[in-house]
């Protein structure tokens, strides 16, 4: 593989990254936005998968 090709394929290698981080970036965005929602919607269910959540994260063990 001579230079310029390893050149394109390091910067097509970058530009995937950057698109990945971007999609990524987005989704978490829109993650916190439905569960912000979805509290002000529905706050005991909420509130009952929230104490769920910690419960599961004060049991689990390495």
């Amino acid at each position: 593989m001579d230079e310029p090709e390893r050149r394109t394929t390091v910067t097509r290698r970058r530009q995937a990254q950057e698109d990945r981080r971007r999609r990524r970036t987005v989704f978490l965005r829109e993650l916190v936005e439905a569960r912000a929602l979805r509290e002000r919607v529905r706050p005991r269910h909420t509130r009952n998968e929230r104490l769920r959540q910690m419960m599961r994260a004060r049991t689990f063990r390495y």
